[in-house]
């Protein structure tokens, strides 16, 4: 009887247990187009995720320089790029691994939130210029931005809803840490690796006004950072014909992300004219005492390659191929 007792009793179990699942594997189970697309939009967030994050990371001094172009305060840019930088690498990661995937949607989510709520805010001033929070992906500031940052949003939350719940916390925190450690070393390594001149932190340039453009009076003189990504300094006589040809040659070369900072080193007041007449686009200063003693400057036309604030070659030479084979050897120009 005790047999037959525990048989009965187990079927009952069973049944109950079939009529009513518990939480356990089978009320995880989801149907397979769902999983399917939990994975793709997964995996498509963390690629973009991932690259933007290891870009911020590997390259903290570039990433500032764009973000510096995107309106963030400069004394704040570094920081920035370095925080984000670790924010979307974590959230990459986390979105990557079934459980952790909703925490990785959630991350990822809030970030591109705050994004398209940052670019609304400076929607005026950014119209039209490139959006740089993702490397390698080109999208001017308009309204197909909003566009593509909503449909990367779409695809967090398709891969976070479908999801498994969370956990092991600790786990999570462990790959914050790792990836924390890796930024800080990156970031150290890459300082100790800056060599050559230190150029100071910041000049002050005025903008040049297009042909035609009635003022006042000129624009007032800015602070521009000389610490973040590719510079050259130009410094020119605006009434030197050699000068006048050099920059008109360096005019016509893809500079892509290399700014210029031009330097009268006389009659200052034609700068203006000069940058016009010869097509280059630049801002110019009237700093050249400030300047000339710290890059040895000889005589004009003169230019210093600047990386991230630092001397990487002087350029003396400005006839027949060069400046521009040794601005290519540089990857100042493409």
């Amino acid at each position: 009887m005790g047999h037959v007792g525990l048989a009965k009793g187990y079927n009952r179990a069973m049944n109950d247990s079939m009529a009513q699942p518990q939480e356990g594997f089978g009320a995880l189970e989801l149907p397979s187009w769902k999983t399917t697309l939990s994975w793709v939009a997964a995996v498509l967030v963390a690629l973009l995720f991932l690259a933007s994050g290891l870009w911020k990371i590997t390259d903290v001094q570039g990433a500032a320089m764009r973000m510096a172009q995107a309106k963030v305060p400069e004394s704040l840019s570094q920081a920035a790029a370095l925080l984000f930088g670790i924010a979307e690498t974590v959230g990459a990661v986390l979105i990557l691994v079934p459980r952790f995937r909703r925490w990785g949607a959630i991350v990822t989510g809030l970030l591109l939130v705050a994004f398209m709520v940052y670019i609304g805010i400076y929607y005026n001033a950014l119209r039209g210029e490139d959006c740089s929070c993702f490397p390698w992906l080109k999208r001017a500031v308009g309204p197909g931005f909003f566009i593509g940052d909503g449909l990367m949003l779409l695809l967090a939350v398709c891969a976070g809803i479908w999801s498994k719940r969370p956990g092991s916390l600790r786990s999570a925190f462990l790959i914050l840490g790792a990836v924390s450690v890796f930024a800080l070393v990156s970031y150290g390594v890459a300082e100790a690796r800056q060599t050559g001149t230190k150029a100071p932190d910041v000049a002050m340039v005025q903008e040049v006004l297009p042909a035609g453009a009635q003022a006042e009076q000129p624009p007032e003189a800015k602070p521009y950072s000389l610490q973040h990504g590719k510079i050259l300094l130009f410094f020119f006589d605006p009434q030197c014909m050699h000068c006048l040809d050099a920059a008109k040659r360096m005019s016509k070369l893809d500079w892509g992300d290399t700014r210029i900072v031009a330097i009268p080193v006389e009659m200052p007041q034609y700068a203006p004219q000069f940058l016009r007449d010869t097509g280059m686009k630049a801002v110019y200063t009237k700093e050249f005492e400030k300047l000339a003693p710290i890059f040895s400057y000889t005589a004009y036309p003169f230019g210093v390659a600047l990386e991230n604030g630092r001397e990487k070659a002087p350029l003396t030479k400005f006839e027949g191929e060069e400046p521009a084979a040794t601005l290519k050897q540089l990857g100042f120009v493409h």
